[in-house]
């Protein structure tokens, strides 16, 4: 079964998601920009959340999971719960 680790920010808007991916893509440390600025409690881990399998994150999550490229900063990716930023950090298929 695949599995795949990432991390990711929360924010309300899309507007300050995409202000911090270009922070992030302009050298800033993903997991500081995410202790500074994510609203879901993985934050406080740098945004990590750890191992999963499909179908256990969201559609909009679970779809960009487990189809982009490992290490590149996805987003701003809309859900039920605000727009985020994702990091695919592994992949197992």
């Amino acid at each position: 079964m695949a599995k795949a680790t990432a991390r990711h920010i929360l924010v309300a808007s899309e507007a300050k998601c995409l202000e911090l991916k270009a922070a992030i893509e302009a050298g800033a440390d993903f997991a500081q920009v995410a202790k500074d600025n994510s609203t879901c409690p993985s934050g406080r881990q740098g945004g990590d959340l750890g191992s999963f399998g499909p179908g256990q994150m969201v559609r909009e999550f679970d779809t960009v999971v487990f189809s982009a490229p490992l290490n590149v900063v996805q987003g701003p990716v809309k859900t039920q719960f605000g727009y985020h930023l994702l990091e695919v950090t592994s992949r197992q298929d």
